[in-house]
């Protein structure tokens, strides 16, 4: 068993330990501390099982899974913080994970990957057909707010409107991105696929993805329904000891949504890109950290907004004008260096020097409307 793996099944423990705490009904900020370690290996449980079912499924089918759960213990989260009716906590969780996955992620693959090989390649191509894509999510965030912040008279429901609508055409566009990596030119994939399938195959359970035996179906959709409802869980006691584990941190929840929560959501995603960089396969890494931020900007954003007027929490696209700046810098950076296809350590260290600035724009951000 590899360290990585080691640590996420140790961290299971903190599953009952939280669950105990809520019962006793511990102070906020110990329920809040554990409910996170408790989330962690439980997201990497629902990653290996996502994995192993699209095994069975086919590349077709597993694409698709891979696609609609990559991002599902943040979906979750914010689904939960939704239904409190922390709005302005989801957006910046929104934001937070673009920016993470592009600098946090991306940074660390690049300056391990480089410290080890002196230079990455990964492809030109795709990296530029997903700065594109990026543009349009930065665009799709620029717009409500521009509308918003250029029209003093427009009212709450125009808004809303205006963002269901976007919502509707970036999800759109996140379906026919499926079709380009899926069918159209799959073949610009291939290389991570291998890469994950021959050197990555799963968070847990190493020995069964070498197997020459297909995994047990049946039993992997067991596993994805128990981690799936154990962080629907965890998320609620996350959630419910949020405000007053900030306070206690001495936090805004502007800080919380942009930093914390998208760390605590995406761990183990974030520790993949991280290994396979190490193991030279930049290709996989590149893929993983801005696949994931076009996941959410394109799939988990709209759906949040959809979703909220169901809920009757109605959340729209307007954001903070600095979380879009923040948002907006990280695109234009992460497009910057990875546009020739090729990273070294230096890169990766700029990276991470810029999410450091942004992180400390957040943590000194004064406290605004609705959040902290």
């Amino acid at each position: 068993m590899s360290i990585k793996n080691l640590i996420f099944t140790v961290l299971l423990v903190f599953v009952p330990v939280s669950i105990l705490g809520h019962f006793l009904e511990w102070d906020a900020l110990v329920l809040f501390i554990v409910a996170a370690l408790a989330i962690v290996p439980l997201a990497a449980w629902m990653g290996t099982a996502t994995e192993e079912i699209a095994v069975v499924a086919g590349p077709s089918l597993g694409g698709l899974l891979n696609a609609t759960f990559g991002n599902a213990t943040e979906l979750i989260i914010a689904f939960i913080a939704l239904q409190a009716g922390l709005v302005d906590v989801v957006k910046a969780s929104i934001t937070g994970s673009i920016i993470g996955n592009l600098l946090l992620v991306m940074g660390l693959s690049m300056l391990l990957g480089g410290l080890r090989y002196k230079e990455q390649e990964f492809q030109p191509l795709l990296a530029r057909v997903n700065a594109s894509s990026m543009n349009l999510a930065v665009i799709a965030m620029l717009v409500p707010t521009a509308v918003g912040f250029t029209s003093s008279g427009i009212d709450e429901l125009t808004l809303q409107r205006l963002s269901s609508s976007v919502a509707i055409v970036l999800i759109l566009v996140y379906g026919l991105t499926l079709l380009f990596s899926m069918k159209t030119h799959s073949y610009l994939y291939d290389v991570g696929v291998a890469g994950l399938e021959s050197d990555e195959p799963g968070v847990i359970g190493e020995a069964e993805s070498h197997s020459a035996e297909k995994p047990n179906l049946w039993l992997w959709v067991g596993v994805l329904l128990a981690a799936t409802v154990l962080v629907a869980i965890e998320s609620e006691f996350l959630v419910g000891s949020l405000e007053a584990a900030t306070k206690q941190l001495g936090l805004t929840e502007l800080f919380t949504g942009v930093i914390l929560l998208p760390i605590i959501g995406n761990a183990a995603e974030h520790t993949t890109a991280v290994v396979v960089a190490i193991k030279n396969k930049m290709d996989l890494s590149v893929s993983v950290a801005v696949g994931s931020s076009l996941q959410i900007a394109l799939f988990v954003a709209p759906v949040l907004v959809l979703a909220g007027l169901v809920m009757g929490q109605p959340m729209d696209l307007n954001f903070n004008p600095f979380e879009l700046v923040a948002v907006a810098v990280a695109v234009l950076i992460a497009n910057s260096i990875s546009s020739d296809g090729k990273s070294n350590w230096l890169e990766g260290t700029l990276l991470l020097a810029t999410y450091a600035v942004l992180g400390l724009a957040f943590y000194f951000h004064p406290v605004i409307d609705g959040l902290g």
